[in-house]
Formats: C-alpha cells, structure tokens, sequence
C-alpha cells in the first residue's frame, strides 16, 4: 500500500509562510523551537522530511486553528462564517442531508449566491445516496454550481466509472482565507453534543466528532484539494473570483494539509500517518470511528507498544456499521497482547478522526483507519505541529477517556462465543469495509 517506509531523506525540513519559502535559517529556528517545547522525540529528524517528499505539500507557518467539539460547535462557527463571506464558498461533503441542517445549509448557500458570493459545492453521489435531486434544484435555480462526485450512475459519469471510488473529504473554504475539515458531515445528527446525556430530548442517538477551523496561509493548499477534485471530475468552469487571495499571517501554528486521492500511487494520509507512528518515542493517542487496521498499520502499532511508546486507541462502543463493529474487534486479542490501551466512548456515536503523538504533531481529518479510507476514498487531513495545540488535542482526548470504558485482556476474553464468531466471519470482509 506504501512505498518503502525505510528509505531516508537527506534534505531539511522547508518551511512556508505567506508569503512564499522560508529561509533554511528561519525554518531550522521554527524546527527547533518546536522541538525544544515539546515531548523528548526523534519525530522531527526522522519524520517531518521524509513526509515532505512523500506528500510533497508543504509545512506551512502563520496559522490560526481552533478545535471544534461536536455538531452545535461545528455548525455555528461554518454559518457565522458563511453568513459573512464576501466573494467565494467552496464547499466538499460526503454527506448533504434533506433535514433541517441541509436545509439550513442549502438557503444559507442559496442567499448567498444571490447576493454575489459564488458557491461551488460537491457532494458525494453514494454519500447523499437518500438525499433527492429536488433539494439541490432551488441551490442550481439560484446559480451555484453542483457537482455530484463519481455519480452512481454510469449513463452520468464524467470519466472512468467505479462505483467503489469515492469522496469522503468535509471541507469548506470561505474566500479563500477560511477553512473547516475535519469528520463532521452536512447532516441533523449532529445536532447535539456528546458530552451530555447519552440521548436527545427526542431519543436520538448522540454524536461524537471533531472538526477544525482554520485561518492563515495554508488555507490555499486546502483550496488547492477543492479545485484539484472540481477539475478532475471534469466540472463545469467556475466563474471569476478572488480565490487565491493574498494571505497573512494569522496565528502562530504549523500546518500541513494533506489530500489523498485513490487516482494515486498510494494514500499520502496514511503514508503520514506510518511515518508518524515509527517514529514516535514516547505517546500515540489515535481516536477513530472506524478501526479495521491493514497488516502494516496493524504492525507499526505493536512494535511502538513493544518499544516502550504509551499506544492509546479510543474507539466507539456503538457504530452505524455492523460489520465494521466486529471486524474492528477481531483485532483486540493481539493488540492488548501487544501491549496497547483500548478504549470504548460510552453515551455517544463516536465518528472522530484523530490522532496525536509525541506531545508535537497532531492531525484531524476525513480519514479513518480502514481499507476503504486508504485505497478508495478522496480524504483530507490537516497536520499540526507544536506543542499548544497537542495539549489542546490531549485534553480533548482525555476528557472523552472521561466517558471510556478500558478494555483489559481478561475481561475481553470472557466475552460471548456469539461475538467471536461475528469478529471472525467480519474479519473476512476487512478489505471490502
């Protein structure tokens, strides 16, 4: 799925700012100061280079990022800052529902269209599979352009047809100086947070996600993904607008935005990721919705636990997928074996994608830790680095540890024959999940 993960990189870590390339002076200044705030980890020497030429996007500086717990969050911070975009909306989902957020969402986008800010939206075709053609009419009427990704139907299809490929990216840029990513779909959901009761006054399962707002200089690489995919899926020609404006510095964080696409040789999000977890020294904390480890991944976790790294997975209790539920814990024998700490989230559907390592580098995004992810879906991940925003990152994790049950080896083996032979029969499908 990789390329070889052994090979070595023999040029410096290259920073960029607003305004283009850093000095290899200020970059090696930046590096170091990092370095010297954070955890005792080799992640800068053998990591933050080899990833540079692996993914080839850059480390960006100047940026503003802030944590958003949940739907309610999410969702107030996207309107108020569509609600005040002055030129473009460009707007990639999985999922766009026809209840009372997408509709929401779909008169917000529609007045601003009217009003003279250009929205471009893209949505997944088997992602809104249930979502009718009539909820994106009055959106076209108005003059916003839809794109529905690889649509299901082959008489549609803009290029090459593969009912497997798919858009799984959440990613919203706001002329081009603000941008949101992360797990959080245009659905009603999420419409309560997690960190309450276990249902809604409704009787609705809760949801537990993380999304990102950003601001700054590596907004321009996120809008780069949207523009990439509208070519590629051979979209219509967008009309004129400011978006790539000229941008300046807006906080202090490091930032790389990664996109995978399934067009490539392998998966840039998960090329990351290995690298990251080889060489950690000290902690891995991943929380993820889905967790159906390939072989490599699978063997990078355990030999961090066997050389001594404190490896944590946070994995939810209950799942909206069946079979990725049982496949997902087929693998828990060896990795307690292994040494690794698993948790179950309690009272809420967890549907979060992130991980931190080492106290210094963090990412949140669309990918989760499955096949599917790695091979056949468009994701997009932001990398953080620095110390502030990691422990912004550990107390998030630490308080849904709050609301986690830990899974001990004995206890495991003392479960029901019945689940066992679930785990094993949807551990046959792991490559197909």
């Amino acid at each position: 799925m990789v390329p070889d993960m052994a090979m070595q990189s023999h040029h410096p870590v290259q920073l960029d700012g607003a305004h283009g390339a850093l000095s290899a002076k200020q970059s090696s200044a930046i590096l170091a100061k990092l370095k010297k705030n954070g955890d005792e980890t080799n992640i800068f020497e053998k990591h933050l280079a080899l990833e540079a030429e692996i993914v080839g996007s850059p480390l960006v500086v100047g940026n503003k990022v802030e944590l958003l717990i949940d739907g309610p969050t999410t969702y107030d911070a996207m309107f108020l800052a569509i609600d005040n975009a002055k030129d473009s909306i460009n707007m990639e989902t999985y999922i766009i529902e026809n209840d009372e957020i997408g509709q929401r969402f779909a008169k917000l986008l529609t007045s601003k269209q009217i009003g003279g800010v250009q929205v471009n939206l893209i949505y997944d075709s088997v992602g809104s599979i249930i979502t009718p053609k009539t909820f994106f009419v009055p959106l076209i009427e108005s003059g916003v352009n839809v794109l529905e990704f690889n649509p299901i139907n082959p008489l549609y299809a803009r290029k090459g047809w593969d009912v497997n490929r798919r858009d799984h990216r959440k990613l919203l840029v706001i002329d081009g100086q603000t941008a949101f990513i992360g797990g959080i779909n245009i659905s009603s959901v999420y419409s309560s947070g997690s960190f309450g009761k276990s249902r809604t006054s409704k009787g609705e399962q809760q949801w537990r996600d993380t999304h990102l707002r950003i601001n700054g200089p590596v907004v321009s690489e996120f809008q780069k993904l949207f523009m990439a995919t509208w070519t590629e899926q051979n979209g219509p020609e967008l009309a004129a607008r400011n978006y790539f404006p000229e941008q300046k510095n807006q906080g202090n964080e490091v930032v790389r935005a990664i996109g995978s696409s399934p067009e490539e040789a392998y998966s840039q999000i998960y090329v990351t990721l290995l690298s990251a977890i080889n060489s950690a020294e000290t902690a891995i904390s991943l929380t993820n919705a889905y967790f159906v480890p390939d072989p490599q991944l699978l063997s990078a976790l355990k030999e961090a636990a066997q050389r001594g790294v404190d490896v944590r997975l946070l994995l939810p209790e209950k799942t909206d997928s069946v079979m990725v539920y049982y496949a997902s814990r087929s693998f828990y024998d060896e990795l307690l074996l292994a040494g690794i700490k698993i948790y179950e989230r309690r009272n809420a559907l967890l549907h979060a994608k992130t991980a931190m390592i080492d106290g210094v580098w963090s990412t949140i995004g669309s990918t989760n830790l499955d096949w599917r992810s790695f091979t056949n879906n468009q994701e997009v991940n932001a990398v953080i680095l620095g110390q502030d925003f990691a422990s912004q990152m550990q107390t998030m994790f630490e308080n849904d540890l709050e609301s986690s049950t830990l899974i001990t080896l004995d206890a495991w083996r003392e479960r029901k024959l019945s689940a066992k032979v679930k785990e094993k029969a949807a551990r046959l499908w792991a490559r197909w999940l």
